[in-house]
């Protein structure tokens, strides 16, 4: 992530760091550009889409855990390790994407319905 960039820390409603870095992608290019073309992604880091209902893996070159979440920042829908060159469904209630490293999502116990935060 480009050190200009602001990050967040993303936490669960109770207390757990999922990860200790995420960056904002809310803009029509970053979105576009997302995570393509990198070869990999921290272990503690994450990128926010917003708005965001659904992603490609075109051009990837590593899975990801993928939670969408609604407006108040619960989770609607979750992947988990979705490979390169996989498209998720369309999540209508969702308003933003984070892409995770794979496997962030279960070590940290999220659940569909749960409440992430970025502070």
């Amino acid at each position: 992530m480009p050190s200009t960039q602001r990050s967040f820390r993303l936490t669960t409603s109770a207390g757990t760091t999922v990860v200790g870095a995420v960056a904002m992608a809310d803009t029509p290019w970053q979105r576009f550009m997302g995570l393509m073309g990198r070869r990999e992604l921290a272990a503690d880091a994450g990128l926010c889409l917003r708005p965001c209902s659904s992603i490609h893996m075109f051009f990837m070159r590593f899975p990801v855990d993928v939670a969408f979440i609604d407006g108040d920042g619960h989770v609607v829908r979750m992947y988990h390790g979705l490979r390169p060159w996989r498209i998720s469904r369309v999540v209508r209630r969702a308003k933003a994407a984070i892409e995770l490293p794979s496997g962030a999502l279960a070590r940290a116990g999220v659940g569909v319905g749960d409440l992430l935060t970025m502070s």
